[in-house]
């Protein structure tokens, strides 16, 4: 069944929702590393979410990396849902969120390449010391994605081991310590539109789901069961999110199948902390 969109004259001085739809922010940024960016945050207007089933306000955050270039990937995407109330006052305050948006995905881009850097840093001492064949294509691959960031840690690197055999060579040295792995499991987001939408909304509910199922755990109403079967639902959206083999058909199949699961377990978590009082 279509959802119904409450636009009826009872509504009174409410816009109608044609209207409730402000200008975005598109911008080209250069991270520190020098990679080029293009940064859209998106109001995309009342739009109704089938797992809350409900009327929201959903602005849509993308960031491109290597953007205008052949390599050119989505390396961050966030939907930001807020009250779907249809007033000119509301349209400006969705304004002012599109820019508070714009100013934080900055700072997350900056905060991921630097997770990058450590990462490749990570590989490359790893190479240097055993010879990993796994560990060459993970860097090699991050070296053709984004080089400029592969160059910065390569100098970051170079300048580490220089500091370290300054050390090595005075008395008071000790044995520099192997670092430990730096996980970095980034969320793969396809440049075809309804796929990306699907993955975004597999984290926006995977996130809700965890926020609900603690209240509910909190208010005593969540059984082993459940809560472990929500456990193995989230873990199979943060593979179906970080997931980068099989084909597009398999992708989209695996991606619908996920966000269907999580939608039922949702909805049924949603219902119990209703009833909790939550």
């Amino acid at each position: 069944m279509a959802p119904i969109d409450e636009e009826t004259p009872a509504a009174g001085p409410l816009l109608p929702r044609q209207l409730c739809r402000v200008m975005g922010f598109n911008r080209n940024h250069s991270s520190p590393t020098g990679t080029p960016y293009h940064l859209q945050v998106e109001d995309r207007g009342p739009t109704f979410d089938d797992a809350t089933e409900e009327w929201v306000r959903r602005v849509n955050v993308i960031a491109y990396a290597n953007y205008g270039e052949p390599s050119a990937r989505i390396v961050y995407g966030k939907d930001h849902d807020l009250p779907d109330v249809r007033t000119h006052e509301h349209n400006r305050v969705v304004a002012q969120r599109i820019q508070d948006l714009a100013a934080e995905v900055r700072k997350i881009i900056e905060e991921k390449e630097q997770r990058q850097i450590a990462r490749v840093k990570n590989l490359l001492e790893r190479y240097y010391r055993t010879r990993d064949d796994a560990a060459k294509r993970e860097f090699e691959e991050a070296n053709r994605l984004f080089p400029l960031v592969f160059a910065r840690a390569y100098q970051e690197l170079k300048a580490d081991r220089a500091l370290a055999d300054e050390l090595a060579a005075s008395e008071t040295a000790t044995a520099k310590p192997i670092a430990p792995p730096v996980d970095v499991e980034e969320v793969v987001y396809p440049l075809d539109e309804t796929l990306r939408d699907r993955v975004l909304e597999i984290e926006r509910v995977s996130e809700e789901l965890q926020r609900d199922l603690l209240a509910l755990k909190q208010r005593g109403g969540a059984d082993d069961i459940l809560q472990a079967t929500c456990a193995k639902l989230l873990a199979r959206a943060k593979d179906s999110l970080t997931r980068r083999d099989g084909s597009a058909d398999f992708a989209a199949r695996y991606l619908e199948m996920t966000r269907n699961s999580l939608v039922t377990a949702y909805r049924q978590v949603r219902a119990r902390l209703t009833r909790a009082g939550g």
